[in-house]
């Protein structure tokens, strides 16, 4: 089985490319720095948090969801699958490439927290306090107005 999962921040920008051809198709490339954890990562080096960082790419409508709502500091959580490669350079070197090619990508923080931790300022905005969901004389529970039910598992 070949299932990677990810959480960190993009290093930068993702790099949008569009294929040629009969039907175009969206290429995000894309780096995650993931910190490492544990306790010998932080005695290695003095006690400093370390990190990896892992070169992603997606395809498709996963790379037109990045270059619409990624950008650089944005925490994700991806998943999706190694792939290795190779190819030779201009220089007739062999260069050889891992990359997690993404199936799955989710903010892993809010918008407000994201802003937040590089210095953006986030206006709340004030929402109207929603009743909690009360069962009805039947058993099964009422939606709230304002509630969205696309998210429900049984639509």
């Amino acid at each position: 089985m070949n299932k990677v999962i990810l959480m960190g921040r993009l290093t930068r920008d993702p790099d949008i490319r569009y294929s040629q051809g009969e039907r175009q198709m969206a290429i995000a490339r894309y780096t995650l720095a993931v910190d490492r954890r544990g306790r010998r990562a932080n005695q290695d080096n003095g006690g400093e948090q370390t990190a990896d960082f892992i070169s992603c790419v997606a395809f498709d409508r996963a790379a037109e969801f990045a270059e619409k709502y990624l950008h650089q500091g944005t925490k994700l959580v991806v998943t999706g699958r190694i792939q290795t490669g190779s190819y030779t350079n201009k220089e007739g070197q062999r260069v050889y490439t891992t990359d997690v090619v993404v199936e799955d990508q989710e903010f892993a923080e809010s918008k407000a927290a994201s802003e937040g931790s590089q210095g953006g300022s986030y206006q709340r905005r004030e929402r109207a306090p929603q009743q909690p969901a009360a069962p009805a004389g039947d058993g099964f529970m009422n939606i709230p107005d304002g509630v969205e039910d696309e998210g429900l598992p049984f639509n």
